[in-house]
C-alpha cells in the first residue's frame, strides 16, 4: 500500500465455468476486505492469477502469465504475486519452489482464504493455504465476472468419476452436491440482480443430490428454479449419459425454461475405448440416450467432447467414431488429442500414440463434425429463432445467442437492429458461416 490509500490489486482469471465461479467468490472477497481490483498490473500492489491445471496447455498459459509478472515484481512495478486454483493445488510441495517469483500460493480449497494470501504476500516470504477441499464453503458472495444478464449456478464441487485420463479429483477432491435451498436462494439473488439466462455447472450435474440426498436430485432442483419470477432460460452443462435418466428428460421436456441444450462428455464410442478410459456405460447406452432425447425433443442440440488417441486407440476404433459422428450428426463437439497428464493412470498406460497420428486424427474429426455443424446451420436459413441479445462485438456488429449457443463455446447470431443486452428479441435467420448465423429482427 502506498500511504493509506487501499491495497491495489490486478486479478487474472483464467481456465472453466466452475474455476471463474471461484474467481468471482475470490473478487468479493477482495472487495469486502477493502482491496481496490485494478485493470493493469502496473497499478497495482498485488496480482493475483486464478490458475488452471487441468492439462498441459493450460499449465503453460498460467505459468506464462506469472513469469510476465515476474518480470514486472523484478523491476519493481509490482510487489507481489499470489497463484490461486487447480495449478499449485495439484503440484502443492513443489509450485512454490518451482516458481520463486510468486509469493503466495492459494489451493482450491482455500479460496476463502484469498484476502489473507494478498497481505501475507505484501508483507514477505512465501506462504501458502491449502485447507481440505472438504471444508470448503462453496457458497458465499460474488462479484459475477460474466455479464448480468447471464450467470453461472455451481450446482456441487469436485468428481467421484475416476476417468483415467483426468486428475480433476486428484485436484477437486470428492463429488459435493449443495444443499438444494441454499442454491435456489442463491439463483434468486441472481435473477433479482438481472440474470435472465441462468447456465447450471458442475463436473457432473446429473449426480447432483447423490452424495447429499442418497438420490439424483436434478430434476427436483430444476423444477424449483423454473420457478423463480425473472430467469428465462436454465441451460445445462455436463450431463453423463449413465446418468441422463427419464425423470430428468420429463422435466426438460415440460418446462419451457429449461434449454434443449444437451451438454454430455461422450470422449469415445468404442465399447473397449470407453472401458480403458474408466468411463461409465458403453456405446450402446450413449447411442441409446441420444435417440431417446431426440425422439422427445426434435429440436435438441447435443454437444459433446471427444478425445481421439486414447491410448491403445486403434484405425478400426477411430473408424467408428468417425463413423458414429456422421450417423448421428451431433451439433456441437469439441475435439482434443489425447494429453498425458501426470498423476493420471492413462499416462502410463502401454499403447501410446505417437503426436503426429494423434494430430492427424484429431484433424480428421475436426474437419468432419465442422462439416456437420455447417449443414446444421445451413438447414436453419428460414426460420425465426428467440436470441438473447449480447452486444456489439470489436467490430461494432450486433450480436447474440440462441438456445443451441453456450457462451464461449459455441456460435452467435448477427443482426443489424440495436437491442439492449439481455433482452429477448425473435430474429428470422437469412445466412450462415459456420456456427455464425446471420438475420434480421422479427417485429412484433
Amino acid at each position: 500500500m502506498h500511504g493509506k490509500d487501499k491495497t491495489k490489486v490486478f486479478f487474472v482469471p483464467l481456465g472453466c465455468a466452475k474455476n471463474l465461479v471461484d474467481s468471482e467468490h475470490m473478487l468479493h472477497t477482495l472487495r469486502e476486505c477493502g482491496m481496490e481490483i485494478v485493470d493493469e498490473p502496473e497499478q497495482a500492489d498485488a496480482a493475483v492469477v486464478n490458475t488452471c491445471g487441468f492439462i498441459q496447455s493450460a499449465q503453460e498459459e498460467a505459468i506464462g502469465i506469472l513469469l510476465r509478472l515476474g518480470q514486472l515484481k523484478a523491476q519493481g512495478s509490482l510487489r507481489a504475486i499470489v497463484a490461486a486454483g487447480c495449478l499449485p493445488q495439484r503440484f502443492q510441495g513443489e509450485f512454490l519452489k518451482e516458481l520463486p517469483e510468486v509469493d503466495a500460493a492459494v489451493g482450491t480449497g482455500s479460496v476463502a482464504d484469498i484476502a489473507k494470501a494478498v497481505q501475507a504476500a505484501l508483507e514477505g516470504g512465501q506462504r501458502e493455504w491449502f485447507a481440505p477441499n472438504e471444508t470448503a464453503e462453496q457458497g458465499g458472495g460474488r462479484d459475477l465476472l460474466t455479464p448480468a444478464y447471464s450467470a453461472y449456478l455451481r450446482i456441487a464441487e469436485g468428481c467421484d468419476n475416476r476417468c483415467a485420463y483426468c486428475v480433476i479429483p486428484m485436484i477437486r477432491g470428492a463429488y459435493r452436491s449443495r444443499p438444494m435451498e441454499e442454491l435456489v436462494e442463491e439463483a434468486r439473488l441472481l435473477a433479482e440482480g438481472g440474470c435472465r439466462e441462468l447456465l447450471v455447472v458442475a463436473q457432473d450435474i446429473s449426480r447432483y443430490g447423490t452424495d447429499l440426498y442418497g438420490r439424483r436430485c436434478l430434476h427436483t432442483l430444476l423444477e424449483k428454479l423454473c420457478a423463480i419470477d425473472g430467469i428465462h432460460w436454465i441451460r445445462l452443462h455436463y450431463l453423463y449419459p449413465d446418468e441422463l435418466d427419464d425423470c430428468l428428460l420429463d422435466v426438460m421436456e415440460k418446462n419451457p425454461k429449461i434449454l434443449h441444450y444437451f451438454d454430455i462428455p461422450m470422449q469415445h464410442i468404442s465399447d473397449r475405448v470407453l472401458r480403458d478410459m474408466n468411463r461409465r456405460g458403453d456405446g450402446a447406452l450413449v447411442r441409446e440416450r441420444i435417440r431417446a432425447i431426440r425422439s422427445r425433443m426434435p429440436d435438441a442440440v447435443i454437444r459433446t467432447s471427444l478425445i481421439v488417441g486414447f491410448p491403445g486407440e486403434t484405425e478400426e476404433e477411430f473408424s467408428e467414431l468417425c463413423d458414429f459422428l456422421r450417423e448421428y450428426r451431433l451439433e456441437r463437439a469439441g475435439v482434443f488429442a489425447f494429453s498425458p497428464e501426470e498423476g493420471a493412470p492413462a499416462a502410463g498406460m502401454p499403447g501410446q500414440i505417437d503426436e503426429e497420428t494423434k494430430e492427424r486424427r484429431r484433424a480428421e474429426v475436426f474437419a468432419l463434425q465442422q462439416n456437420i455443424m455447417n449443414e446444421c446451420s445451413a438447414a436453419l436459413v428460414g426460420q425465426e429463432l428467440e436470441v438473447l441479445c449480447c452486444g456489439t462485438d470489436e467490430e461494432g456488429r450486433q450480436y447474440g445467442r440462441t438456445y443451441m449457443d453456450s457462451p464461449d463455446v459455441d456460435g452467435v447470431v448477427f443482426f443489424e437492429e440495436p437491442v439492449p443486452e439481455g433482452e429477448f428479441v425473435r430474429v428470422r435467420i437469412l445466412d450462415a458461416a459456420g456456427c455464425e448465423l446471420f438475420g434480421e429482427k422479427v417485429e412484433g
